[in-house]
């Protein structure tokens, strides 16, 4: 089972802000959309690229080499040329702290 792992202070992330963070040797990146927290995994399924480095438009991210596009809220691909979903992490808030965990080998 994957530990919670602390990626910020909830006074951290602003709205509409992202960070990238290490989840026990996974890349993934946490959005704070609205006030909500959502973490998926850090690649593009169509080239194995980091989707950090492109550009977020409401609560999609589009992928900075081809211009896929990836819900910030499910994972789901939404364009080609992906067409396969990225994985997305539970997110919580606790004393203050927003954490997330690789949930995929539980």
């Amino acid at each position: 089972m994957g530990d919670w792992v602390t990626v910020a202070q909830t006074g951290e992330l602003a709205p509409g802000e992202f960070r990238a963070v290490d989840l026990d040797g996974t890349k993934a990146v946490v959005f704070n959309l609205e006030g909500q927290y959502y973490a998926i995994e850090d690649v593009c399924t169509h080239d194995g690229g980091q989707l950090t480095g492109g550009t977020v438009e409401g609560d999609e991210i589009i992928c900075p080499r081809h211009g896929a596009r990836f819900c910030i809220r499910t994972g789901e691909a939404l364009t080609a040329p992906a067409y396969e979903p990225t994985a997305s992490f539970p997110v919580r808030t606790e004393n203050g702290e927003i954490q997330v965990r690789d949930n995929r080998w539980d």
